[in-house]
């Protein structure tokens, strides 16, 4: 399917204090809520997953999905899952792939042909990597009210500026608050 409008959305669940994963790895800190009165019940989820039309992640990323969704079930459904890794590793779904090669060139030769709305779902690395060569168009994240002390940052490193422009902010009745940013390309 040729699109003429094409996006890749970082999305990532963090902590206040910018931490997406606790040392041990552990996500138990993503049932951490709150009671907002002001804030807005959850959006239609199914019709959200359904705007999305490919999954990009890390492998690091991939091999902790795997093992949550033993208990929770793949959580990226049957959508095309692309795994960056330089590792030999395998998968009994089809929808999955493994990729080796230049980011560029995924994203321009096989990516912007056939998908309009690309998501990242994970790996603080492979997220780096996207801002630094400067092939993501949006960041989404997701603040849970809880402040980790520790753990994995976001955005560690990154090593340059990156000027952002606001789309909108949702602040939900279990505390959490989403954050859409444009990233600014100059």
């Amino acid at each position: 399917m040729k699109t003429k409008e094409f996006k890749i959305t970082i999305h990532m669940v963090s902590s206040l204090d910018g931490f997406i994963a606790k040392k041990d790895n552990s996500i138990s800190w993503f049932e951490t809520t709150d009671n907002y009165e002001k804030g807005v019940s959850e959006q239609n989820t199914e019709e959200f997953l359904n705007s999305i039309d490919c999954y990009l992640m890390g492998s690091k990323t991939y091999e902790h999905a795997l093992e949550l969704s033993k208990s929770y079930g793949w959580a990226y459904g049957d959508k095309p899952t692309i795994v960056l890794t330089n590792r030999q590793l395998t998968s009994n779904k089809p929808n999955i792939e493994f990729y080796s090669g230049n980011l560029k060139s995924l994203i321009n030769n096989r990516l912007k042909p056939n998908y309009k709305n690309v998501w990242v779902a994970g790996g603080a690395e492979f997220t780096k990597s996207l801002i630094q060569q400067k092939l993501a168009d949006e960041i989404r994240v997701s603040i849970l009210p809880i402040i980790l002390g520790e753990g994995l940052l976001f955005f560690d490193n990154i090593a340059q500026e990156l000027n952002l422009h606001l789309i909108d902010s949702i602040a939900y009745k279990n505390g959490m608050i989403e954050l859409h940013y444009k990233i600014k390309k100059e």
